[in-house]
């Protein structure tokens, strides 16, 4: 395997093959023709083992040389040793593409490989999925046969990719994609591709959570403001006149406060990423504690309470966060119940853990906006926060507390019906 072929080995061989028969040509007097018979015998030679070389190599299906005598065993040697070579060499490339295709995998963006032309070369997974691509069957389709957009076909053919482009996933999941073209290698372009729709939808969030915020300080503002500048003015209200002034104007300020402290409150439960069940929670004592402080307000309006709350059952959790979640839902309760109406609250068990529910007879609410209610501000209707001195932040607080606690609040209403609102404790964290 590791002879060396020379040109003076090879001439040093035929002379000796040829030795002998020169010899015998000398001794029986026919030198010329024993020297030719030893030639033609070295050609038949070689060419046997010439046509052995070509079997091995087109026909054979082992990598193993046959076997050969002189300079044809260097030379099926040094050929097996580049075969093994370039074997070793494949195994490498193969190792080697298949970790790149294993990472091109774990990027959590999706990636594509198109040609100058905008030919599709190569796709990882995830772009197969944001684009419905079929592969290899989609191989060499333009790309922009495979996302259709006018928008997107205009961008790709003006050639300047420095900005990056967002548009819907081209399969209708009303995924957000930006696309980044990176050109590379003179002939091809990356393609990378992020999901974004949920920072889009974060970005919406923050910006209706400004004009909200704006909004709902603007008319407390106004109404403290004008009382001010009536008062600034030197005018003498009237007793009547003064008493509803600063009756308004506690309100006012009373709501803000009451926002403030919500807004805050949501802040301290979004910092608190780590859950801790390690207190006891009796909730009916925590639902006791308040409707007794509601209790006013349901003496007021003259409401019809129905509770059922198992005292023995009790949770691993947060008691201050579930505080905050029932008492919102209770709050909500008998701010949107009419006079006279009724309702029922239920701390019960069921098969899955152990579910409490708040159920009224107020107005109910449209089935299109049951989805948003849990939002910062939402409002089901225009004036109705407004109107009953409401921030529109107490059921955001509850779906965060009940996020701590492993559950989502679930609602059922109907306009004219009433409404549900409950949430299920797992049953892990029920204690008893």
């Amino acid at each position: 395997m590791q002879r060396l072929y020379k040109l003076s080995r090879l001439i040093k061989r035929q002379l000796l093959w040829l030795l002998p028969f020169a010899l015998v040509g000398l001794l029986v007097d026919k030198f010329w023709l024993s020297l030719s018979i030893g030639l033609v015998l070295a050609v038949v030679g070689n060419l046997f083992y010439f046509q052995r070389l070509n079997r091995w190599l087109w026909d054979s299906r082992t990598m193993l040389p046959p076997r050969a005598k002189g300079a044809w065993s260097d030379i099926y040697d040094g050929i097996y040793g580049a075969l093994r070579r370039a074997q070793v060499k494949r195994r490498s490339l193969a190792l080697l593409l298949q970790r790149f295709r294993q990472a091109a995998e774990a990027i959590p963006d999706a990636g594509l490989v198109l040609n100058a032309d905008g030919t599709l070369e190569w796709t990882n997974k995830l772009a197969q999925i944001y684009f419905g691509i079929r592969w290899p069957a989609d191989k060499g389709i333009r790309i922009t046969n495979l996302i259709r957009y006018p928008r997107f076909h205009k961008y790709f053919e003006a050639g300047n990719f420095t900005k990056p482009i967002t548009i819907l996933s081209p399969i209708g999941d009303q995924r957000e994609l930006e696309l980044r073209f990176m050109p590379y290698a003179d002939t091809q372009l990356l393609l990378m591709v992020r999901d974004v729709t949920q920072l889009s939808k974060l970005e919406r969030m923050r910006k209706d959570f400004v004009a909200n915020v704006s909004h709902e300080l603007k008319t407390p503002l106004t109404v403290i403001s004008g009382y001010l500048e009536m008062l600034e003015d030197g005018e003498q209200l009237p007793p009547q006149m003064m008493e509803k002034a600063v009756h308004e104007m506690q309100g006012q300020t009373k709501r803000m406060q009451r926002m403030v402290n919500q807004l805050l409150e949501i802040s301290r439960m979004e910092l608190q990423d780590k859950a801790l069940f390690s207190k006891r929670v009796v909730l009916a004592n925590v639902v006791q504690q308040a409707i007794d402080e509601l209790a006013q307000s349901i003496q007021e309006k003259k409401l019809e309470m129905h509770v059922a709350l198992d005292d023995k059952l009790s949770l691993w959790g947060d008691e201050d966060k579930l505080y905050s979640a029932c008492m919102n839902l209770l709050t909500n309760a008998i701010k949107y119940t009419p006079e006279g109406g009724m309702i029922r609250v239920s701390w019960q068990r069921i098969a899955s853990g152990a579910e409490f529910s708040v159920e009224d007879s107020g107005p109910g609410i449209a089935a299109e906006h049951i989805p948003r209610l849990t939002e910062r501000f939402y409002r089901a209707e225009s004036d109705r926060n407004s109107a009953t001195g409401g921030t529109g932040l107490g059921l955001s607080i509850v779906k965060h507390a009940l996020e701590h606690h492993r559950t989502k609040l679930m609602i059922e209403s109907k306009p004219g019906k009433g409404s549900r609102f409950a949430f299920r404790i797992n049953q892990a964290l029920i204690a008893s």
